[in-house]
């Protein structure tokens, strides 16, 4: 059993700092429940609509890390836990929207991954690909708990990139996302209801766990939806925050159901024995594209 403290967080625009202190009252309130893995939205350390600002408070990986390391001494969090957040992310003179996933209070403390958003939106009220730039890297990744592996957002709406993780051998995928929320007034709301389908989608076809965890708040008239989900390996949601509000949703995950469900159900399986056939197929996909003249 593995349990999940999913932070349905609203951030301060462009206030690190008070973020952080925020951060800070949420885990200390957290620390005697016995929580393996905490989890954070995409922009949860600054907001998500900071246009030209991205540079102002992005980051670099080792800062949040110890940052986040400072926050659990002075709390006297002294359990092991993981932590996995989105943060705009300062690297080799480049921002880039990213997702961290680090282990604190063992012997192997330290940044296990990080995920650099490869589907940058340019549609609607969202322009990512002018401030930030594009991740080129899906990677599977070892935690103390298996194997795991993140989505920005976006990222989850492409059905091959949750593929490509669980054929690398994720058995947990964690998505923090930032969705403006649609049809405010409606109880759920459009595109609530396609992130949840599309986590549902993921998880009954790979056979893995997949944990949305969601920004709520707003930002310039824009309001986030929260909505943060588990969904288990049958394709079963097994617990759901509300709509709009901030709420820690705790959830525990057993990972020996994933075996069972990947026997019952063996798309994994499949994919994985009919992988050379598609890779053909997207190379030629990749070939037709690139005589088109698209990127």
């Amino acid at each position: 059993m593995i349990r999940h403290a999913l932070i349905q967080f609203k951030p301060h625009k462009a206030q690190i700092k008070r973020n952080f202190d925020s951060l800070a009252d949420i885990l200390d309130q957290l620390k005697n429940e016995d929580v393996d893995v905490v989890t954070l939205p995409e922009a949860s350390l600054s907001g998500y609509f900071l246009q030209a600002g991205v540079r102002e408070q992005a980051l670099s990986a080792e800062q949040v890390y110890e940052m986040l390391e400072q926050i659990l001494q002075e709390i006297g969090w002294q359990k092991p836990v993981d932590i996995c957040l989105g943060f705009y992310e300062r690297f080799a003179d480049d921002f880039f929207n990213s997702a961290l996933y680090a282990e604190f209070n063992t012997a192997q403390a330290g940044i296990k991954h990080i995920h650099r958003k490869i589907f940058l939106p340019t549609y609607g009220v969202f322009d990512e690909e002018r401030y930030v730039s594009q991740g080129h890297q899906l990677a599977a990744f070892a935690t103390r708990f298996g194997r795991a592996g993140m989505l920005i957002c976006e990222d989850a709406w492409h059905s091959s990139t949750a593929a490509v993780l669980a054929l690398k051998g994720a058995d947990i995928l964690y998505i923090p996302t930032a969705t403006p929320i649609r049809e405010i007034h409606d109880p759920e709301p459009t595109n609530a209801r396609r992130w949840r389908s599309t986590a549902i989608g993921i998880a009954a076809e790979h056979g893995v766990y997949v944990l949305t965890t969601s920004l709520v708040g707003f930002e310039g008239g824009k309001g986030f939806t929260g909505y943060s989900n588990v969904v288990d390996p049958y394709g079963q949601v097994v617990a759901q925050a509300p709509l709009l509000d901030e709420q820690v949703l705790i959830t525990d995950i057993h990972l020996e159901s994933i075996q069972v469900a990947r026997y019952e159900s063996p798309l994994l399986a499949d994919l994985h024995a009919n992988l050379s056939e598609l890779v053909s197929a997207f190379t030629e996909a990749a070939e037709a594209s690139m005589r088109k003249g698209r990127p």
